[in-house]
């Protein structure tokens, strides 16, 4: 519809009292395309495509959703029977949320993330033959945006597993009834992640700040408690005999500091530092006898354990 409108105004016109009166006349050749048509000016059309410009991006709108895609991941690592699974992930999806997600629809929220990690492998073709190429991929890297890249047909997401070990903790603090809990993790697997991974196996909701883990030494009666940062699995490597440690699952006391790297002992180790540096002088003077008597051996200091577990030392 095509408007030609003209504006006169005249000023010059006086009212009755000898006041001037405004008076605005518009002329408008308008041409119709339907009879029906209610005729608008140009100026109230123009007003109606900007308040609805305004209303489509205003700030009181909706704001619009984040774009998803779908990305095609080969999880036989996890469920043999599965050859892959499509999942709905967002750009910003990294691979380890990606990997938690497979791990809640499989129903293995006992498994360890840290264990599996996602590969990429791209088709380049070269001198008229495809070249396949498998790239590691780390935990924030995202496989929306990496998908983008190239052809869905020349790439491939596929799930791995990374090399661990069994770690056996006690947990009748959570079931009276149970021993302890064999886990399969990482060497990266940090304590509070296994004491998660020990209450997803009973399905609690409880704070992971609310338990500990104690490395415990059957022999020497003797307890340390970790720190939240510790690696189970390389502490248990470097015992002499496994047989005699073991990691036990036990309830924070109330008022333990949270912060800061405390190690809680027990009062027969302290028992034995305190005897020691004061049997220290006799020890020596001992050993100064023998040497001179020419003995067979030296003295050996043997103390009793201590059965009170409430005494901590804190550093």
């Amino acid at each position: 519809m095509l408007k030609h409108v003209q504006v006169r105004s005249s000023s010059s016109l006086l009212r009755p009292g000898g006041q001037k009166a405004d008076t605005l006349s518009i002329n408008s050749n308008m041409s119709f395309c339907s009879l029906h048509e209610p005729a608008l000016s140009s100026r109230s059309s123009s007003y109606t495509s900007l308040n609805e410009t305004q209303s489509s991006t205003g700030s009181a709108s909706v704001p619009a959703a984040p774009p998803t895609t779908t990305v095609k991941v080969y999880t036989r690592c996890l469920r043999p029977d599965l050859e892959y699974k499509t999942m709905s992930v967002k750009y910003t999806t990294t691979c380890r949320d990606l990997v938690d997600q497979l791990l809640n629809k499989y129903r293995m929220k006992h498994r360890d993330p840290n264990l599996f990690f996602l590969t990429m492998e791209v088709a380049t073709r070269s001198t008229g033959a495809a070249v396949r190429t498998i790239l590691v991929l780390d935990d924030d890297s995202c496989p929306a945006q990496l998908q983008a890249c190239y052809p869905r047909a020349d790439s491939k997401f596929t799930v791995r597993m990374r090399r661990g070990g069994l770690v056996k903790v006690f947990d009748s603090v959570l079931m009276a009834g149970s021993k302890y809990k064999s886990l399969l993790i990482s060497e990266r697997t940090t304590v509070d992640q296994v004491i998660q991974l020990v209450l997803n196996c009973y399905n609690s909701n409880e704070n992971v700040n609310h338990f500990s883990i104690y490395e415990v030494c059957h022999t020497t009666s003797f307890e340390r408690k970790l720190h939240a940062d510790d690696r189970p699995l390389a502490i248990q490597q470097e015992w002499s005999s496994p047989a005699e440690y073991s990691f036990v699952l036990m309830k924070r006391p109330p008022g333990t500091p949270r912060s800061g790297r405390d190690f809680p002992l027990r009062r027969s180790f302290l028992q034995w530092s305190r005897n020691r540096g004061m049997l220290r002088p006799n020890i020596e003077t001992a050993a100064a006898e023998e040497r001179k008597a020419k003995g067979l051996r030296s003295l050996s200091l043997s103390l009793a354990p201590c059965s009170d577990y409430d005494n901590f030392l804190y550093i």
